[in-house]
């Protein structure tokens, strides 16, 4: 039976995902500009009836969780485990578990593969030492060579707990980027066509016995296929055998932040096209800037408003839209003060890695959106840059897994553009002749502006300076 509590946490928890079904529904209908048809009123009013349902019993299960705590006596005599055991009748409980950061158990595989140099025997008898902590590590350098069905407890679990370490270490990542902490985008899966409208129907008045007009409407596709992003990283034996907590920081630190800078920079840099089959183009390539008109308040104001008459004149509703800027630039307006000494844009804040709002809408910061740096068409000057994108209209596809490799019976070039092939003149330098441990993350993803009017953006910012 599960206790008192097990039985509250999971109500709260239901009325919780019903209500963010009830938001997402009328959000739903916000966008389409209309009320609720009959199966949305329908799965409304059943949502809400259930959690009325759930605050009457949530509402019992409290009462009766007061009534037993009131019932409830201190325990006395205990000074260590042997008493604790004493005063349970015998029973010693032991805990074993702790409260490591996110990605510490994704991070300890990474450290068991690259010591145990490919043997995965080796890299099992090194995870042992982690099985008060992180047992799952052990359980899966195993499962690497086991054999089994999917209906076999000795290879199926040991799938699930990969599993859960993989999305442990993409939860770890995740709100680190940009699109991790962009509410509402559109998500599809990978390699599926998506059609779209790009042509709209036309009408006109017309006379008694007038013959009517005929018109078409045009249509495509739109597909994401499979993009790769892929990082390794370097280290030395001597690091990849530390088992403090900062080594496996320093890890975890390096596999995020080669695959977070990527992801920020290619996510948002105007200058960044597709490569067909390799890569996509950001969400703002393509799309003619404003171009900042000034640094004071009133330029700030006026710029807005171009953006978001470009915004309105695309047919793209502010609803459900975000801003991305650097930290520096949301800086740089919040310290903007009137004649009074009021802060001239109240809802922007730096603190705890939340951008607040501006003129309305959320912001999302990070310090991986790239500057102008002054040259090149259209715009001439340098200066940072403020982005304006509808989320829903982004189209973002991903598989939610972080593959990871290790060895240290390669060469590689050591050089964050690899020549492709290599030439005679390439360097390669080889990993085990200087002692050292390759870790290879690859990660599929990939996005796509499902109408081309969804991003703005003010360029050559200097608000504030």
């Amino acid at each position: 039976m599960t206790t008192l509590n097990e039985q509250i946490s999971a109500f709260e928890a239901k009325r919780a995902a019903n209500v963010a079904a009830m938001e997402a529904i009328i959000a739903k209908s916000a966008d389409e500009g209309a009320t609720l048809d009959t199966a949305q009123q329908e799965e409304f009013d059943g949502l809400d009836a259930d959690n009325e349902a759930i605050d009457g019993h949530l509402k019992r299960l409290r009462g009766l969780e007061k009534a037993l705590l009131s019932k409830a006596t201190p325990v006395t005599g205990v000074k260590d485990s042997t008493t604790g055991a004493s005063v349970r009748g015998g029973i010693r409980v032991e805990v074993k578990g702790q409260n490591l950061p996110p990605g510490t158990a994704f991070a300890r595989y990474a450290m068991a593969l690259a010591a145990g140099k490919g043997n995965l025997m080796q890299s099992a008898e090194i995870a042992k030492g982690w099985r008060d902590s992180t047992p799952e590590v052990e359980t899966v350098i195993k499962a690497a060579v086991a054999a089994g069905t999917t209906t076999d407890t000795s290879w199926a679990k040991p799938l699930v707990e990969y599993q859960s370490m993989a999305s442990e270490f993409v939860e770890f990542l995740r709100p680190q980027t940009i699109i991790g902490r962009i509410p509402g985008l559109r998500r599809v899966p990978f390699n599926i066509k998506i059609p779209r409208q790009t042509g709209a129907s036309s009408a006109s008045w017309v006379g008694e016995g007038a013959p009517k007009p005929v018109s078409k409407l045009a249509f495509d596709t739109i597909e994401l296929g499979s993009a790769k992003i892929a990082g390794i990283v370097v280290i030395t034996e001597e690091l990849a055998r530390f088992s403090n907590p900062a080594a496996e920081g320093v890890i975890r630190q390096d596999l995020a932040d080669t695959i977070v800078q990527l992801m920020d920079r290619d996510f948002v840099d105007p200058s960044k096209a597709a490569s067909a089959g390799v890569s996509p183009a950001s969400i703002t390539n393509g799309v003619t800037p404003i171009v900042a008109s000034g640094t004071d308040a009133d330029a700030v104001r006026a710029d807005v408003k171009k953006l978001f008459t470009a915004f309105v004149a695309a047919n793209m509703s502010l609803s459900g839209s975000v801003w991305i800027m650097k930290e520096t630039t949301a800086l740089g307006l919040a310290l903007m003060l009137n004649p009074l000494g009021q802060p001239e844009f109240p809802g922007l804040s730096i603190s705890g890695g939340s951008g607040g709002t501006f003129f309305g809408l959320p912001v999302v910061l990070s310090e991986n959106i790239p500057a102008n740096p002054g040259s090149g068409s259209p715009v001439t000057g340098n200066g940072d840059r403020i982005i304006l994108a509808k989320a829903g209209e982004i189209l973002f596809a991903d598989d939610g897994q972080v593959t990871l490799d290790a060895s240290n019976q390669a060469s590689l070039q050591m050089d964050s553009e690899p020549t492709n092939p290599p030439v005679a003149a390439t360097v390669m330098v080889s990993l085990w002749q200087m002692n050292m441990v390759g870790i290879r993350a690859e990660r599929f993803i990939n996005w796509r502006k499902r109408r081309t009017g969804a991003v703005q953006y003010i360029d050559a910012v200097k608000y504030g300076s």
